[in-house]
């Protein structure tokens, strides 16, 4: 079991640790609510130090990228960030990761701390462009400063103004007293906020400094429990709960990031998928009575035929109901279509829902 740079420090604090993508991490503080609430209405940090990390080096690294990647990565600017998948051969996906453009032949690839491995050996399989290529996973921290404060709460860490970062794009800059930090206006909850990565030597002055200058603003750790039920009400997927090696990004509705203005892999099949229509599309739903929707319970129809299955689901914090998302046959995917879900047996009437579920 790995550990981050900062796991003696969430154990001094009371976290309650679980074992996830092969880290001990914290999966709560407090309790998944108030920590949900915490993000949504004030600021909450996160480690996701676990997360992987790539260097991509190279006047053509922008051709490797374009092959493996789906999004169009010649749109990317220097102080960019552009969201992506990595399609597989078999319509499926490899991973979703981010890509940010340090400078001009440099890119930076942060992805799954699951897949860190596979990703790896992946993209390395199709790198006949001479690119190098450095995993530097094991060297970096990830702080995600989430929730509508985030600006106000950090500005005194930096001379950099952090509310002209606009939204996917980053700056390189002193952070905390750290030289050469990354901050990235990014995160996976919706509510706003950065992502700050730094070399692990200095990952506890970075935890210290963020939470002295946020005290005056409520600031607290969060665990990996409500970071699911935050990213849950954006519908926002999670590898390996909604998207894996068996989902294209068609079905997904990732159609937003396959851009088939260029060549990668597998996009002659992916085309044709979207251009003929894909047999079944991942949905968003809400439970119109009492219940919990989890992970693997099947959605039926009203004749108790199964239709799919729930890939992730949650009593929503903010909404006080269950949501979740599934993948169903694609003439039931319309917005108020109702299903059903088989909870302990039952059938509990739910309905197809536009996402995202949470709007602010």
């Amino acid at each position: 079991m790995k550990s981050t740079a900062l796991t003696k420090i969430h154990e001094s604090l009371g976290a309650k640790m679980v074992p996830f993508a092969g880290y001990n991490m914290p999966v709560s503080y407090e309790g998944v609510n108030a920590e949900h609430e915490t993000v949504r209405n004030g600021v909450g940090v996160f480690d996701v130090s676990h997360m992987g990390e790539f260097l991509a080096i190279g006047e053509q690294a922008l051709e490797l990228l374009q092959k493996v990647c789906s999004n169009d990565i010649s749109k990317l600017k220097v102080g960019g960030a552009q969201y992506n998948c990595l399609p597989n051969n078999e319509g499926g996906i490899v991973d979703d990761l981010i890509v940010y453009r340090i400078r001009e032949n440099e890119y930076l690839l942060v992805v799954n701390a699951s897949n860190i491995e596979k990703d790896w050996e992946w993209i390395s399989s199709h790198n006949e462009f001479g690119v190098e290529l450095k995993n530097i996973s094991d060297d970096f921290s990830l702080l995600a400063i989430q929730g509508p404060k985030a600006i106000e709460a950090m500005q005194s860490l930096t001379k950099t103004d952090l509310s002209a970062i606009k939204f996917y794009n980053f700056e390189v800059a002193p952070f905390a007293g750290i030289d050469h930090v990354i901050i990235s206006a990014t995160g996976y909850t919706g509510s706003g906020g950065f992502e700050i990565y730094c070399h692990n030597d200095h990952a506890e002055q970075l935890w210290a400094k963020v939470f002295e200058a946020g005290k005056d603003f409520g600031i607290k750790p969060i665990g990996l429990a409500a970071r699911d039920t935050l990213r849950l009400e954006m519908g926002y997927c999670l590898y390996g709960n909604d998207i894996d090696d068996t989902t294209s990004p068609i079905e997904a509705g990732l159609g937003w990031i396959t851009k088939f203005t260029k060549d990668f892999v597998n996009a002659e099949a992916l085309k044709a998928q979207k251009e003929n229509g894909p047999e079944r599309k991942l949905v968003g739903f809400e439970l119109t009575t009492r219940g919990i929707p989890r992970k693997d319970y099947e959605i039926v129809d009203a004749d108790d035929n199964v239709i799919g299955v729930v890939t992730s689901g949650t009593m929503s914090p903010s909404l006080s109901k269950g949501i979740g998302l599934g993948y169903v046959k694609t003439d039931l995917a319309k917005p108020d279509t109702e299903i059903f879900i088989k909870v302990r047996n039952k059938s509990i009437p739910a309905k197809v829902v536009k996402l995202p579920f949470y709007k602010a």
